[in-house]
């Protein structure tokens, strides 16, 4: 047993401090950004924010609706592929640079996903999802779907240490999924006591791949625009978002009503209802994870995602970022005890 000393901060320990600026508009702010990878044989170009792969977000109606805006959707693993081909066929010519698939690393996974990019060659993404990155397993699983899709960008996740960010990109992963446990529906932290502070874990993990030419995406914790304007400033390449694109027409989940207002079932994809919904039962060797809640209706994302990159311009033009590649660089971090006057609070 040791004890590690250093400081490790979460969201809600820092702010931005603001900086000069010649920026007149908001307007002005580019959010746009282009990534060339290092495995894949090719680039990509749109905002780095994610719907993440939960059944509740990541679902085809999302991706529609975040494409247009040249975001990306991590469709989740519980289509089928009648699904998928239904959908690829509806969908806008663009759409496979704006979608990823999402595979476990079972061999009827390994089948799924090879049926699917048989039919939909162009779509560009694969995301490797696992709650534990850590085991040898999950690198070889990594090694073996570079050999298989050697142009394909591979996301591989979830680690929050940056030897396991460049064991991944080192087995074959071109961005690497940062975050253990700081998902608003997810109670791996309570259940196991594992879990690194999101903002130090991005941090970390940024310098680590960044020096070996790979990304990483910040996946969880972020509440606000806020939030993820400070994961980006941390260094962050993408930014995986799951509440805060939850109860939405687009999004997943049961709608009900509660005194007269309607709500969306919100859960994490290792909680009791998940695992009930899609394997039937919590397998007796593991405990749920995750949480299910009840997200007030938001009606059409589009709204929310105007709130979000709204505040993420607004960041860049506090700090002086002409373009959302140059926040990392205009960021200094100031640890604070406070985030708002919550006087007035709903």
């Amino acid at each position: 047993m040791r004890i590690e000393s250093d400081l490790k901060l979460g969201f809600k320990d820092v702010m931005i401090r603001p900086k000069r600026s010649t920026l007149k508009s908001r307007s002005q702010v580019s959010l746009q950004r282009e990534f060339k990878f290092l495995h894949a044989n090719n680039s990509w170009e749109g905002i780095p924010v994610i719907a993440a792969n939960m059944d509740t977000v990541g679902t085809f109606n999302m991706a529609t609706a975040l494409a247009k805006n040249k975001l990306i959707t991590a469709i989740h693993k519980h289509y089928s592929i009648t699904d998928w081909n239904a959908f690829i066929a509806n969908a806008p010519k663009d759409i496979g640079d704006y979608i990823a698939i999402s595979t476990g690393i079972k061999p009827k996974d390994v089948k799924k996903l090879a049926s699917i990019l048989e039919v939909n060659s162009t779509i560009k993404f694969i995301c490797i999802d696992v709650a534990n990155g850590y085991s040898e397993r999950f690198a070889d699983f990594v090694k073996q779907t570079r050999e298989t899709y050697p142009n394909k960008v591979i996301i591989a996740g979830n680690v929050v240490t940056g030897e396991m960010v460049e064991e991944l990109l080192l087995a074959g992963s071109d961005i690497i999924k940062v975050g253990i446990g700081p998902g608003s529906v997810c109670t791996t932290r309570v259940k196991t006591g594992v879990g690194y502070p999101q903002l130090s874990a991005i941090i970390e993990c940024a310098e680590a791949a960044h020096g070996l030419g790979g990304q990483i995406i910040s996946d969880g914790g972020c509440s606000s625009p806020g939030d993820i304007a400070k994961a980006f400033g941390a260094g962050a390449d993408f930014v995986m978002l799951g509440g805060m694109l939850a109860g939405h027409n687009e999004s997943g989940g049961e709608l009900v009503e509660r005194n007269g207002k309607p709500f969306k079932q919100f859960y994490g994809m290792s909680s009791t209802t998940a695992m009930k919904k899609h394997v039937g039962e919590v397998a007796e060797y593991r405990a749920s994870e995750g949480k299910i809640v009840e997200v007030p209706f938001r009606g059409d994302v589009e709204t929310t995602l105007q709130d979000i990159l709204g505040g993420l311009r607004s960041t860049c033009t506090y700090v002086g970022a002409l373009r959302l590649k140059e926040l990392t660089k205009r960021t200094t971090f100031i640890r604070v005890a406070e985030q708002e006057n919550r006087i007035y609070t709903e």
